[in-house]
């Protein structure tokens, strides 16, 4: 299919060569010397457009990227979060056993 297309543009591009060397020669144009160049100009601004598009392709495949490393960075993140929420249910369990037996203490002693 490209090889058809790449085709396609040389066979536009060396007519409107031929039709602009018409209009230099101050020649009269035909209606199919006009349709050419209007494609011509149609297959141009494809083409800007296209390339316009394959740099936001880029762009957001980029920023895409950046967006996985971030993830990644704020999964290694929650991971340390969760281990220290464990140690401080592990540490408030223990302060609450200590608590229970300082009571305890108090009670035996009175």
């Amino acid at each position: 299919m490209d090889d058809v297309s790449a085709i396609t543009y040389d066979a536009l591009r060396v007519a409107t060569e031929h039709v602009l060397a018409k209009v230099r020669e101050g020649k009269r144009l035909g209606t199919e010397d006009i349709f050419i160049l209007y494609l011509g100009t149609i297959v141009n601004e494809l083409k800007d457009v296209r390339s316009e598009v394959a740099r936001l392709e880029d762009k957001i495949d980029k920023t895409n990227q950046r967006i996985d490393e971030t993830n990644k960075r704020i999964d290694e993140t929650n991971r340390r979060i969760d281990e220290t929420n464990k140690r401080i249910d592990a540490l408030q369990t223990t302060l609450l056993e200590i608590q229970k037996l300082l009571i305890e203490l108090v009670r035996s002693r009175q």
